[in-house]
């Protein structure tokens, strides 16, 4: 069965009647769910947390977020027919019609964390002539960088056809400034394999950031109370969770499919 984009451009597959099957289908439901919460049990997120959903589709992951902590979020998505599919089922969140390739089109700073379900993988394939791949992958991670507030998290499932596009978008993300890695689950089952890059777009306090001629301020640092969990305990507390829980590839790390521990 060939992969959905190799077939057509998302807004043209996705049109009335395969939104529709896809969002009705119990078996798509499922595996939505199910990465979605995968996602933010990487992320770790407290409650009540602005969050962007790119690639959002008819809702299915926007459900989840509405949930599990009772989240506000936002969707994006290329496909008028999926969004209007999810308006007919009356998600929680507020819908967007853009194109992720042409950038992620809000004010800088605005999200706390941003999620995205099987979509970023549509970036690395080239629907016309003049869609390059590489520049889509840029615009979209610096883009996405600034949108984030200092701090806030990322994570991305997606569905790489080869190492190739796993490194691309590994640089991508690199390149715009994030850090993190790659976790991969089911490393040892090609058809069950899920790929979630988690990233990070700084500390508080960190330089600050422009997009288009618009600038976050640099925030003031958060003093600690005493005996408080510092933040190398709490990255270290977190890197040996997502070891555990599955192989993490570091960004600053030539990915090369092979199994093998790479430090975050």
């Amino acid at each position: 069965m060939s992969r959905p984009e190799y077939t057509a451009p998302p807004e043209v597959f996705y049109n009335e009647s395969e939104s529709r099957k896809y969002t009705s289908s119990s078996r798509i439901q499922h595996i939505q769910a199910s990465m979605t919460l995968r996602a933010l049990d990487l992320l770790a997120l407290p409650p009540n947390q602005f969050i962007l959903d790119i690639g959002c589709g008819s809702g299915l992951s926007g459900e989840i977020l509405t949930k599990e902590g009772s989240n506000v979020w936002i969707g994006m998505d290329i496909s008028p027919s999926m969004l209007a599919t999810a308006l007919d089922r009356d998600v929680e969140g507020d819908l967007f019609l853009a194109d992720m390739g042409n950038g992620v089109p809000f004010r800088a700073g605005s999200f706390d964390a941003v999620i995205s379900i099987s979509a970023i993988q549509w970036l690395c394939n080239a629907d016309t002539s003049a869609a390059d791949p590489k520049r889509r992958l840029a615009r979209f991670f610096d883009s996405l960088y600034s949108a984030v507030r200092r701090g806030g998290k990322v994570a991305c499932q997606f569905y790489p056809k080869n190492d190739e596009q796993t490194s691309s978008i590994l640089a991508a993300a690199k390149s715009a400034g994030f850090s993190g890695g790659l976790v991969v689950d089911g490393e040892e089952s090609r058809k069950n394999r899920k790929y979630y890059l988690i990233l990070t777009s700084g500390s508080v306090g960190a330089d600050d950031i422009n997009l288009d001629g618009v600038t976050v301020d640099k925030q003031k640092a958060v003093h600690r109370k005493k005996g408080a969990e510092t933040r190398k305990d709490y990255i270290k507390r977190k890197k040996d969770v997502m070891r555990k829980r599955g192989k993490l590839v570091a960004l600053d790390s030539k990915f090369t499919g092979r199994k093998r521990k790479t430090k975050f």
